[in-house]
């Protein structure tokens, strides 16, 4: 079971206020944020929602190659919601929502590419999900 994952970031405020307003469409909120003079090393932002982060940003060089993460929400409203605000706070369209069947039945997705090329989605499994 995945607790948490992070990306790093080139521009550690663009990204931390892009992820804000984008994930926020979704139900998650910035949660923490610490300086580099706390982690010893950069500065981080948690993203999460029920008080627990599980979506880190680092300032640095970003992943190569760029990272791919998932967010999984309820309903496909919310992967058209999550598309949407991205695209209008500059992200860029990796896959505009619908259904990705090649998947699995019922999977409706919706890809962005944040400021540094990470591939970002949110995907509503539907009543059909793999293994069960």
């Amino acid at each position: 079971m995945i607790d948490h994952t992070a990306a790093y970031v080139s521009d550690f405020e663009r990204s931390k206020a892009f992820y804000q307003t984008v994930l926020a469409a979704i139900g998650y909120e910035l949660l923490a944020v610490f300086p580099a003079s706390v982690t010893g090393r950069t500065d981080v932002a948690g993203f999460g929602e029920g008080g627990k982060p599980d979506f880190w940003i680092y300032k640095g060089e970003p992943n190569q190659p760029p990272v791919h993460v998932a967010f999984r929400v309820d309903s496909r409203k919310l992967v058209h919601a999550f598309h949407e605000t991205a695209l209008a706070a500059g992200g860029r369209d990796n896959g505009p929502p619908g259904p990705r069947s090649h998947y699995h039945e019922g999977y409706y997705g919706a890809f962005i590419l944040d400021p540094d090329g990470h591939n970002i989605e949110a995907v509503f499994h539907g009543q059909a999900r793999l293994g069960g």
